[in-house]
């Protein structure tokens, strides 16, 4: 066998969730919401998985909805990386920064 052919080609995997936290440096928390069916019963039930993510730039904040990809481990929890924000959340103001 040689070099070429143990390469593996496959697809990485992707997910969409929602940013549920933005404080560290270049590191988001992303939560992805699925409907997975029950192994047994069949029952369709709510599944939520947290994610940490690398966001080279720091543009994605809490509330986004953003795309993350499968990549090699970067630290001890992240092996994602952000792919695309795809809706920025909206800013509101809150009267106590007035």
């Amino acid at each position: 066998m040689s070099q070429e052919e143990s390469v593996k080609t496959g697809k990485r995997k992707e997910f969409v969730g929602n940013v549920v936290s933005d404080k560290m440096q270049k590191t988001i928390v992303v939560e992805v919401n699925r409907l997975v069916s029950h192994a047994k019963y069949g029952k369709t039930m709510k599944s939520k998985a947290r994610f940490k993510a690398h966001d080279e730039k720091n543009e994605a904040h809490v509330g986004d909805k953003v795309r993350i990809v499968e990549t090699r481990p970067l630290s001890k929890d992240k092996r994602w990386r952000l792919a695309e924000i795809i809706l920025k959340a909206k800013i509101v103001e809150s009267p106590n920064d007035i």
